[in-house]
């Protein structure tokens, strides 16, 4: 792998654009996924936030799903924001009968735990390993993780509220995810921990 990884971006649905447009801002190659051929060549993957149902199906019918499985299995770096976060999860509480995922983090995630898009909301998280001080996570829809193997590092949690204490941020290995869409915040400090994640350097 090159001093500068490239990292591609799923593109079936969601915020694709959003999370090209930090990774350019970081001057790191991206390039959005919609075909198995297009996992060639990338040192690591991004599953944008969105409808995690839709980009389930979407990916079987690209036949994107098994191709994902087996690179993030061989060990391909993978970043899941919200419904990202869902694709990598082994568990799945209040999915569809039928819903897949790429699996990879030893975790149950509860589906639009926090409630409608109308309960969206921001919070203020620390997340281990990001220097700086707290990140303003905004949530949408979100899920949050029920519960973790004994290889899955809890990162970040809820501090304030009533949601206090529920997790919202793990890392497995060369496997991250988070509830909260940082790509909409302008706070670039996620994406570069999983570039240097990408890199081996963190």
């Amino acid at each position: 792998m090159s001093a500068t990884p490239t990292i591609g971006v799923l593109a079936l649905q969601g915020d694709t654009a959003e999370h090209l447009h930090v990774l350019d801002g970081l001057g790191v190659p991206a390039r959005p996924v919609l075909r198995p051929e297009d996992l060639d060549g990338i040192d690591g993957l991004i599953l944008p936030g969105g409808e995690s149902t839709t980009m389930s199906k979407l990916a079987v019918r690209y036949e994107l799903m098994d191709p994902m499985r087996e690179r993030v299995h061989e060990g391909l770096p993978a970043y899941g924001t919200c419904a990202g976060m869902i694709l990598l999860a082994d568990r799945i509480l209040d999915g569809t009968a039928d819903q897949r995922t790429v699996g990879g983090i030893d975790m149950t995630v509860r589906r639009n735990a926090f409630g409608r898009q109308t309960e969206s909301f921001e919070s203020k998280v620390d997340i281990e390993g990001v220097d700086g001080g707290p990140l303003v996570a905004v949530f949408i829809r979100a899920p949050w993780v029920e519960s973790v193997g004994p290889d899955v590092e809890v990162i970040g949690q809820v501090t304030h509220g009533d949601r206090a204490g529920r997790i919202v941020a793990v890392r497995q290995g060369a496997l991250l995810a988070t509830s909260f869409h940082p790509e909409l915040t302008g706070d670039a400090r996620i994406h570069r921990l999983f570039v240097d994640m990408v890199k081996g350097n963190a």
